[in-house]
């Protein structure tokens, strides 16, 4: 009996299109976007947009809330500390450094002022659960003796800053797009493995 084929992913819906749309669009022009613009880009008509999301402001909200997603990096593995690290530190430069990671990071800090609570709720959410989750991987290390003891926060956030703080800059500013350099991630994680090496024994 031979297998029948699967059935085609169902299409996306008004919503979910909306939602991409924009998404990519706040990202590309800032929140002066207009709504015929985002309306144009999902193939809906104005008023299906706000069937679905009543004011600009929400549609905003929502965009930001389903970015979120797509730049959290999640931290698997209790085994090897220099191989889990370097899975996630290649997972974190690639979200977070992509056109699409930099758009967002770009807009939020554009957009901050005018929506300061979306603002926290996207750094809480983001960014912030993303170096706790490090931080407990690492206290985790720590506390089996395959890391030195120190602050496991503090270690996080060094971590994380040498993977992107330059090269997001090189990004944003010089606006250099070749930034995914395997070679840059294993030197930031081997250095900071040696900054953190298990103290001997004297």
């Amino acid at each position: 009996m031979t297998d029948m084929p699967s059935a085609p992913p169902p299409a996306p819906g008004p919503r979910e299109r909306l939602l991409a749309a924009a998404c990519e669009a706040f990202c590309e022009e800032g929140y002066q976007v207009s709504i015929d613009h985002i309306a144009a880009r999902a193939q809906v008509a104005r008023q299906t947009l706000y069937n679905y999301f009543h004011s600009k402001d929400e549609l905003f909200g929502e965009a930001v809330r389903h970015s979120i997603q797509s730049v959290l990096v999640t931290l698997d593995g209790d085994g090897d500390v220099r191989a889990t690290l370097l899975v996630f530190s290649d997972a974190y430069r690639a979200r977070l450094l992509s056109p699409e990671g930099l758009a967002i990071f770009r807009t939020m800090v554009a957009e901050a002022p005018r929506f300061p609570e979306l603002a926290k709720q996207f750094f809480r959410q983001g960014p912030h659960i993303t170096r706790k989750r490090l931080a407990r991987f690492l206290a985790h290390a720590m506390e089996a003796g395959q890391l030195r003891q120190a602050d496991p926060d503090f270690a996080a956030e060094m971590l994380t800053a040498m993977l992107l703080d330059l090269d997001r800059l090189r990004g944003l500013i010089d606006l250099q797009t070749d930034l995914l350099k395997p070679s840059k991630t294993t030197q930031v994680v081997d250095c900071f493995l040696r900054a953190f090496a298990p103290e001997k024994d004297t």
